[in-house]
C-alpha cells in the first residue's frame, strides 16, 4: 500500500474539520474540498490487447486499437477501511458487439488528494471458472468480457463478496473477493432486457440495473432500473428488493419517478434503511451538460403519491469551490455524460466519480478523452 494514500486521506479529513466557514452566499451551496483525477491513457500493464472493434480512425485524439486493457468506465465503487477504494468498470466500449476484447475487471484505486492523482493499486479480474452462466461465454478460459455481461453497479457484502447489478440481463451476480462467480446470474422476474435470450425485451437496451445497494444490516438488495419497464408510467423506474439469504427478490418494489422521460439515473447508494443517494443526468456533456444532480430519495413516502420522496441534495453543475481546488474556478461543475459513481465519506461529505467512457467521451475538454475524476463535496447540512 502506498503512503501517499494515508496522507492524502489525513488531509481530507483535517479539511472537513478545520476549513473555514463559507461565506453566507456559499453556504447554501455545497463546496469542492478535494480534486483527483486518473488520466484517460491508462491502462492494465501487461495485459491483452483491447479496442479492435473500435477500428483504426482516432477518437478523441487515441488511435485504437490498444496494446492494453484501459482501466476506464468507472460505474460503481465501493469504500475499504484503509482509505482505499474499489471501482467497478462497465461492459467496456459500451455494448455487446464491440466490446468482446474488454476483460471485466474490478480496480483497486487510491486518491491521493494531496497530488491532485488517483493511483492504480492493482485489480482483479472477473470469472466463471465453475461454469455458473448458462449460456455460452466469449472465451473459452471463462474470463468474463463485455460481450458476455454488463456490469454497472456493485456493492460488498459483510463477508468481503462483491453483489453486481448487470444491464444485459438484467441480473445480479454474486463473486467471491477474487472475483469468480459464486452462483448463476439471478435475473429479474418478467423483465428483459434486448440482449437477454430468455423474454421478450420489455426494457431498452443499456437500461438495466444502474444502482444497487445494501441495506444496513446487510440483509437486502435494493436493485434500481436505469430505464421504464415498458406499460409502466413514462420516466418511473423500479426499486427492487432482494433478499441475500434465500437468493431471490421478495416481491416488494419502490418507484422513483425521473424529473422527465428523457432523463436517467447513475448510481444509488445507502444513507439508512430508509433513505438512499440517487445519481439523475441528462445525456449531455461539457456545455450541453445541464443536469447533474444528486438527490435523497425516501421510501417512506410521505406525500402518499406511491413514489420515492425527492429531495435535491447537490447540483453538480454548481458546486462551490472559494478555494479554487484542483484549479478550477470559484463554482466548480462536473459535465460529463455519465456520472455513474457515488460514496459517503461520513455523514457531510459525498464522493463522486464519472465513468469516462474512454474514449468517446470529452466533457471536459471538446475533442480530449475525459479523464476519471474524484471529487470530494460537503454538502451544506449534515445528513443525520
Amino acid at each position: 500500500m502506498r503512503k501517499p494514500l494515508a496522507i492524502g486521506l489525513s488531509v481530507l479529513v483535517t479539511a472537513v474539520v478545520v476549513a473555514p466557514a463559507a461565506p453566507a452566499h456559499e453556504s447554501r451551496r455545497p463546496t469542492l474540498l478535494q480534486f483527483a483525477s486518473l488520466p484517460a491513457e491508462t491502462f492494465v500493464p501487461a495485459s491483452e490487447p483491447s479496442g479492435a472493434a473500435l477500428g483504426t480512425a482516432p477518437i478523441n485524439g487515441v488511435t485504437p486499437p490498444f496494446a492494453d486493457q484501459p482501466i476506464q468506465g468507472f460505474s460503481g465503487v465501493v469504500r475499504n477501511q484503509d482509505g482505499t477504494f474499489h471501482v467497478l468498470t462497465d461492459n467496456g466500449y459500451g455494448n455487446k458487439a464491440n466490446s468482446a476484447d474488454f476483460a471485466l475487471r474490478i480496480n483497486h484505486i487510491g486518491p491521493d488528494f494531496t497530488r491532485g492523482r488517483v493511483d492504480v493499486l492493482g485489480g482483479i479480474t472477473l470469472t466463471d471458472p465453475d461454469r455458473h452462466v448458462p449460456f455460452p461465454l466469449t472465451r473459452p478460459d471463462r474470463v468474463l468480457t463485455g460481450a458476455d455481461l454488463d456490469p454497472e453497479s456493485i456493492v460488498r457484502a459483510g463477508d468481503g463478496t462483491f453483489w453486481l447489478g448487470d444491464e444485459f440481463g438484467p441480473y445480479l451476480l454474486h463473486f467471491d473477493r477474487a472475483g469468480r462467480l459464486l452462483a448463476a446470474p439471478v435475473p429479474l422476474p418478467r423483465v428483459f432486457a434486448p440482449e437477454n435470450p430468455n423474454g421478450t425485451p420489455n426494457i431498452n437496451s443499456s437500461k438495466g440495473f444502474e444502482g444497487l445497494t445494501i441495506s444496513p444490516d446487510g440483509r437486502t438488495l435494493n436493485a434500481l432500473l436505469e430505464g421504464t419497464v415498458q406499460g409502466d408510467e413514462p420516466g418511473t423506474l423500479r426499486l427492487n428488493e432482494f433478499d441475500i439469504a434465500t437468493n431471490k427478490y421478495t416481491g416488494k418494489r419502490w418507484i422513483y419517478q425521473l424529473g422527465t422521460p428523457d432523463l436517467a439515473i447513475g448510481d444509488a447508494i445507502t444513507v439508512d434503511r430508509n433513505r438512499l443517494l440517487i445519481i439523475e443526468r441528462d445525456g449531455g456533456q461539457g456545455e450541453t451538460a445541464k443536469i447533474k444532480r444528486v438527490y435523497i430519495a425516501d421510501k417512506r413516502d410521505r406525500d402518499r403519491d406511491g413514489k420515492l420522496d425527492k429531495t435535491l441534495l447537490v447540483d453538480l453543475m454548481n458546486i462551490a469551490n472559494p478555494r479554487k481546488v484542483g484549479g478550477f474556478g470559484e463554482t466548480f461543475t462536473f459535465p460529463f455524460q455519465t456520472i455513474e459513481d457515488l460514496v459517503l465519506l461520513d455523514d457531510r461529505t459525498l464522493g463522486v466519480l464519472n465513468d469516462n467512457n474512454f474514449p468517446f467521451s470529452s466533457g471536459r475538454t471538446a475533442g480530449k478523452p475525459d479523464n476519471n475524476e474524484f471529487i470530494v463535496v460537503r454538502l451544506p447540512e449534515d445528513l443525520r
